[in-house]
């Protein structure tokens, strides 16, 4: 899915902010334009996330020229960014991963503790930690 983004420019001693106008509170930034452009689809898929948890549809980005438009971004810089949507996929997946005995026996005590299986566990504490990056 392609996003339109819109990029303030920076300087010497700013940087580059970057909104998402589709996707209100989406922002982010970077040190030079195309670290700004580059990190772009990380925030996007973050703010995606968001919708998801809350179990709301993705607003769908609007044409480039409506947005370029808007009297608020006079002067800012335009640009597309392709966001994967396949990194937000529901669907499971095997994984083998490697962890110490006591680590694992750490983690079955801990889903037996609340009723969850092993994987159960281990996604449910994967997306607590992501809620709360910061």
């Amino acid at each position: 899915m392609r996003f339109p983004i819109a990029i303030e420019p920076g300087d010497q001693e700013h940087a580059f902010g970057v909104v998402v106008p589709d996707l209100p509170g989406c922002f982010s930034a970077g040190d030079t334009l195309d670290e700004a452009v580059a990190n772009a689809p990380e925030a996007i898929l973050l703010h995606l996330e968001g919708y998801l948890d809350a179990g709301e549809p993705f607003p769908e980005p609007r044409p480039l020229d409506e947005h370029r438009r808007n009297p608020d971004f006079t002067g800012w810089v335009w640009a597309v960014v392709e966001v994967d949507l396949s990194q937000l996929d529901e669907k499971t997946e095997r994984i083998n991963i490697t962890l110490p005995r006591r680590v694992l026996r750490v983690i079955d005590e801990g889903a037996k503790r609340v009723g969850e299986s092993r994987s159960a566990f281990l996604a449910r504490a994967g997306l607590e930690a992501a809620r709360h990056r910061p």
